[in-house]
């Protein structure tokens, strides 16, 4: 009995352990029945793993035994609204062509005919040494500028030829903030958020600023020139493309595209 493996479960180490006392103790009837129990423990271990391993499989299963119910449709007509009509553009009527620098005698094509069915007569070589030929006879302007392959008209005006985009650097009537310059100041003492870094610092200077003001007097194009430090380049940047519109610069009478250049102070006693 007292081998060298000992098993004290074995039915005769129990009845050696309980032997002249009360068997009927919960005990004894526990270590008698322990491997009974053991088994059946992990047996059912075993088939509660596998339930819910396969549990999903399972469902899906009796899902698919289980008729889904037909899906209704609903239609609903929709009206929808007819498309925006374009608004036509206008065109503009046609402009009439600068004078030219010379005279213009009406020289009709030259056809073949008598004498008497001519209507028109061609101009003279000797008009045509002051004059150049033409379709139509127009007066010519001395003050006028040579037109070379270009056409000639009645108007008194110079025909301009400009880029609509060209970016103007100096104009007759300078781009403003709305207000001026001091409402300008007061729109960056009230947006400008100083920099942590730089207040911590305690860096101060100017960043120059340049951008573009277009014709409807957005800012476009905005570049930092020069800035102490990199934040405060970025907050004038920031601040500059929330303004509100500016008045655009005028050229010839009109708006156009044109470069401004402005400095943004920093400063920690009560600058901007």
């Amino acid at each position: 009995m007292l081998g060298s493996k000992l098993d004290i479960l074995k039915q005769e180490w129990i009845d050696v352990v309980f032997n002249g006392r009360n068997k009927s103790y919960g005990a004894y009837e526990l270590r008698k029945s322990n491997p009974k129990n053991t088994n059946k423990a992990l047996v059912y271990g075993i088939i509660f793993f596998v339930f819910v391993i396969s549990l999903k499989t399972i469902i899906n299963k009796i899902e698919g035994f289980i008729p889904k119910p037909e899906v209704k449709m609903k239609l609903t007509d929709v009206v929808l609204t007819p498309p925006p009509q374009e608004k036509k553009k206008e065109i503009p009527p046609p402009v009439e062509p600068p004078k030219p620098k010379n005279d213009v005698l009406k020289f009709p094509p030259p056809i073949v005919k008598p004498d008497n069915e001519v209507k028109e007569p061609p101009p003279t070589v000797q008009e045509l040494k002051v004059a150049d030929p033409g379709q139509k006879d127009i007066k010519g302007d001395p003050n006028a500028d040579i037109h070379i392959d270009e056409p000639v008209g009645n108007s008194d005006q110079k025909a301009v030829t400009e880029d609509v985009n060209k970016i103007y650097t100096t104009v007759e009537k300078l781009p403003e903030f709305p207000g001026g310059l001091a409402k300008f100041g007061q729109y960056l003492s009230k947006n400008i958020r100083y920099p942590a870094v730089d207040r911590e610092n305690n860096t101060t200077g100017k960043a120059f600023m340049q951008f573009v003001v277009e014709k409807d007097g957005s800012l476009t194009d905005i570049k930092v020139l020069r800035s102490p430090t990199q934040a405060m380049g970025d907050e004038a940047t920031r601040v500059l493309k929330a303004s509100p519109r500016w008045v655009p610069g005028v050229q010839n009478g009109r708006p156009v595209r044109a470069q401004y250049t402005i400095p943004i102070s920093f400063t920690l006693d009560g600058g901007e």
